[in-house]
């Protein structure tokens, strides 16, 4: 196993040194100090700006890629001891309204008119930072990591300024982002950046460093140089502290236990250790205000992911989650505090993360929760280590060691324990067209040491044309990540009522080509082929799809999909395969085939959606399933969705048929730019269960805020009450 790890590091390194191409010129941007106060009001006439270097001659990105862009945007930059500025004018020459979802913060970039920015101040061309602001003022801000392919993570939320303009023929934005904000080296005089610019009302993205359409905007592969005058220094004593206050009353009917009232605070802090170096601090975190998971229906064997949403765990929080894949983690932070839908109280923690230099980042983080004896939970403390040294231009090797020790008032209990150690290699190289991954763990379980390891390795390339992409994975069946998210060892045996963990082996290539016609009507189409084949132990196969796909992007942003499908499914044991308790099939081989057809609306206009119809035969049986989402937006103050699923499954007798929906209807209210309303309801009859969730926020300043959350469940047969719960809670963010 280790001489199969080794020859696949070599050939990833080789890969490494042979595709990393010369990318063409790279622009400058030049940054020098600025003589007098900028007034952050949306006027660019400051005399600095006068003198500033300009950003202009952006290239576009969506339509096309091979020529300038046709709507205008000019950027200037500029600093002062606290903040970095930039200015930029956004020409629009098109009668009609911006196109802005609604007033809160965050927004998602592709659909709505926005400008932003997109910082690399470490300069390895792999983590940075984003800002961005539509024409109504609205900002969004975000992390970006992995080199940007898969976009920006907006759950990270800092304090920074901008304010707009609007004139005849243009709207104009000033920012001020503080030092403090940003994680940078001392000494550094040259920074990765790029500006890009959306503009829906002529449906063009287009950049300032150019980014080949295949590839998101955000990618830092394709960033410009800002060249300062005088390397920025380290930014003055940067600690915020951020503590809270809650009040809540609950009531659970089916226990028919009396109203409970409670009341909670705590605090987390933000000290700069360096610039570029974090360290986090918790105290009796809550986590009241995080929206519920918007539900899906599972029609598969094996637990879906669902994402981190509490922002302690998000600030660089790839340093812990790159490890593995998404099917295959050592380390997901969601298994601190949570058990089964229910909330383990954290005690405290801390993390310390970031660059010690251009190549090396590290990350460290320990947190300790308290007993929760109705479960069968003793304390436990939770302790993650990694440290990446960046090599090549833009790849890196990271090494992870994570650790869950029963921890108690007592003492350790050194008999209960679960680690995992692992090496990983990421790939990507310089022009972007190859990025891979290459990894191995190992698991440390009390008894069961043997069989716990696991291994995989990823590889795409990717041209505005053609893409293929491989992987492989092994994982045995003793590979135990307790505080990661490895689903698919773990298999349920009905007739015994018990769980067994169970080895496999995957292979699964794809690879698809894409035809640019010169139509007004459609703006690429591709042909896709995708096999995905699971194998045991004994290499035998237990699962496999083979898929072709075609797909129609048009001008407009909407999109057509076909896909066919046929699988294949070796059941060892029973199955509810509508997993609703009523059905369950024998052991044995099934083999169905099905058909999908979806197709999504262009989200510039006012009414939008998608839907999608998937038919064909599921194992003994058959399956119609139709789910989709409309939703309207009254810019900018309101949306209102629904979305739903509906899958009608048919079982020959004696097997029972099963119809099981899911539908959620969602408001979002945005009153002012710092009064937010939303409230989504869900049905869901799969689990038997109606969700209310309605959460009221007020921003009253930077980064402070006061909600007021609203929970209710109800039984989706009688609607019968089940649980309640009303959250007020209070967060004050203070700089020192």
């Amino acid at each position: 196993m280790m001489s199969r790890l080794k020859l696949t590091l070599f050939f990833f390194l080789l890969l490494n040194t042979v595709y990393s191409q010369t990318k063409k010129e790279t622009p400058t941007l030049s940054i020098k100090k600025a003589t007098a106060k900028i007034i952050l009001d949306g006027d660019i006439n400051e005399p600095d700006w006068q003198v500033a270097d300009v950003a202009d001659n952006f290239f576009e990105i969506f339509p096309s890629d091979t020529s300038y862009a046709k709507t205008k945007t000019e950027v200037r930059v500029t600093y002062d001891d606290e903040f970095i500025y930039i200015a930029a004018n956004c020409f629009d020459d098109l009668i009609g309204n911006y196109i802005v979802q609604s007033l809160k913060r965050d927004f998602s970039y592709p659909i709505n008119d926005a400008f932003a920015v997109y910082i690399d101040p470490i300069n390895d061309k792999t983590n940075g930072f984003c800002f961005g602001v539509n024409p109504l003022g609205v900002q969004r801000e975000g992390l970006i990591s992995n080199g940007g392919g898969q976009g920006v993570t907006t759950i990270w939320d800092s304090k920074w300024y901008s304010k707009v303009k609007h004139y005849s023929d243009r709207w104009t934005v000033e920012m001020a982002i503080p030092f403090k904000t940003l994680r940078y080296k001392n000494g550094i005089s040259n920074w990765h950046i790029n500006f890009s610019r959306n503009d829906l009302k002529r449906n063009e993205n287009s950049s300032w460093s150019p980014v080949p359409r295949n590839f998101n905007v955000a990618s830092l592969a394709f960033t410009g140089d800002l060249n300062w005058d005088v390397a920025p220094k380290k930014a003055g004593v940067n600690v915020a502290i951020i503590p809270y206050l809650t009040g809540s009353t609950s009531r659970d009917y089916i226990s028919q236990k009396e109203a409970q009232y409670k009341y909670n605070g705590g605090l987390d802090a933000k000290i700069a250790v360096t610039s570029s170096l974090n360290l986090d601090v918790t105290i009796n975190p809550d986590f009241s205000q995080v929206e519920v998971d918007r539900q899906v229906t599972n029609l598969s064997r094996f637990s879906i992911f669902f994402p981190e949403r509490r922002s302690f765990f998000i600030e660089n929080s790839d340093l812990f989650d790159r490890f593995g894949f998404t099917q295959i983690r050592p380390f997901f932070s969601r298994n601190i505090g949570l058990f089964k839908g229910q909330i383990i109280p954290i005690i405290g923690g801390f993390r310390l993360s970031g660059n010690i230099n251009k190549n090396w980042r590290i990350g460290i983080m320990n947190m300790q929760t308290e007993h929760k004896h109705e479960l069968g939970l003793e304390s436990q403390n939770y302790s993650v280590a990694a440290i990446s040294r960046n090599v090549f231009k833009r790849s890196n090797i990271a090494v992870i060691f994570v650790n869950r020790q029963e921890a108690t008032t007592k003492g350790i209990n050194y008999a209960s324990y679960n680690r995992v150690v692992g090496i990983d290699y990421n790939l990507q190289s310089k022009d972007n067209k190859w990025f891979g991954k290459a990894f191995y763990h190992k698991a440390f379980t009390p008894h069961q040491e043997a069989y716990s390891s696991a291994n995989a390795t990823f590889l795409s390339y990717a041209t505005p044309k053609f893409s293929f992409e491989w992987n492989h994975e092994y994982v045995e069946k003793n590979y135990m990540a307790e505080i990661g998210f490895v689903p698919r060892i773990y298999n349920y045996n009905p007739t015994t009522g018990k769980t067994v963990t169970e080895s496999y082996l995957r292979f699964e290539p794809s690879a698809r080509y894409k035809f640019y016609p010169r139509s007004k009507i459609i703006n690429n189409h591709y042909i896709e082929g995708y096999v995905s084949n699971y194998l045991d132990s004994s290499i035998k196969t237990t699962e496999y799809i083979n898929q072709i796909g075609y797909y129609i992007n048009f001008q407009n942003a909407s999109n057509i999909t076909l896909k066919g499908k046929n699988n294949y499914s070796k059941l060892r044991y029973p199955l509810d395969v509508s997993f609703t308790g009523k059905t369950a099939i024998p052991a044995g081989n099934y083999y169905f085939d099905n058909i999908t057809l979806s197709y999504t609306s262009s989200s510039i206009k006012h009414l939008f959606g998608n839907i999608t119809f998937d038919y064909g035969t599921f194992y003994n049986g058959t399956k119609f399933t139709y789910s989709g989402e409309l939703d309207f937006r009254k810019q900018p103050w309101g949306i209102f969705a629904l979305a739903f699923s509906q899958n009608e499954i048919r079982l020959p007798k004696p097997y029972s048929n099963a119809y099981i929906t899911l539908i959620g209807p969602r408001i979002e209210l945005s009153f002012t730019k710092s009064i937010f309303f939303t409230t989504f309801v869900q049905y869901n009859t799969q689990i038997k269960n109606v969700n209310i969730n309605s959460r009221l926020q007020w921003r009253f300043k930077p980064m402070s805020d006061l909600y007021l959350v609203y929970t209710d469940n109800y039984d989706s047969y009688n609607f019968g009450k089940k649980n309640r719960e009303l959250v007020i809670k209070l967060i004050y963010w203070f700089n020192i």
